[in-house]
């Protein structure tokens, strides 16, 4: 297995500095980046220090997977916006099932010790499953925003006179939200 990278070895606290200084200065400036980082690490009492080149290649990955965050978020709002309750339960559920498949794969992979698989991509893995089961807050908020949303109708036809209060009533019943 080869050693980690340099910027692995950072705390966390300045690695978290170094990707806002990436995002700050649009994943350029590598060689100034590297001086502060290095003056950083060296105020702090280590004796890390890490060049233009380790930055840059850090950057690059680190721009990639910004990019492909930023993307998913995207991609994610504008789902929401035009998903059903419905919908949604059944994307969480495939999404899931990837993702369990995915860690099972990972898990049996780990079995050789000859193939182990990248920790960061093990990271990122338990993070998505974590995120992904933690979405019922997300799912009762579309809920919510999809009873709303029709018990308004209902509240709009009574005031059309297109059905009466109690028939909206009875309808909100029906649907479970009465």
């Amino acid at each position: 297995m080869p050693p980690p990278r340099k910027v692995d070895l950072l705390p966390k606290e300045l690695r978290v500095w170094l990707q806002d200084e990436l995002r700050a200065r649009g994943f350029g400036g590598y060689e100034a980046l590297a001086e502060a980082l290095n003056v950083r690490l060296e105020e702090e009492g280590l004796t890390l220090r890490i060049g233009k080149s380790a930055i840059h290649a850090y950057g690059q990955e680190f721009k990639d997977y910004a990019e492909a965050q930023e993307k998913a978020q995207d991609e994610m709002r504008a789902f929401l916006e035009e998903v059903s309750v419905a919908d949604e339960v059944d994307v969480t559920s495939a999404l899931f099932q990837q993702l369990t498949t995915i860690a099972w794969r990972l898990q049996m992979t780990m079995a050789k010790p000859d193939q182990l698989p990248d920790p960061r991509g093990m990271k990122d893995l338990t993070t998505a499953l974590n995120n992904l089961i933690r979405s019922s807050e997300l799912r009762a908020g579309i809920l919510k925003a999809e009873r709303t949303a029709q018990s308004e109708k209902l509240e709009e036809a009574v005031a059309a006179g297109e059905i009466d209060k109690l028939a909206a009533d009875k309808a909100r019943a029906i649907m479970g939200f009465g």
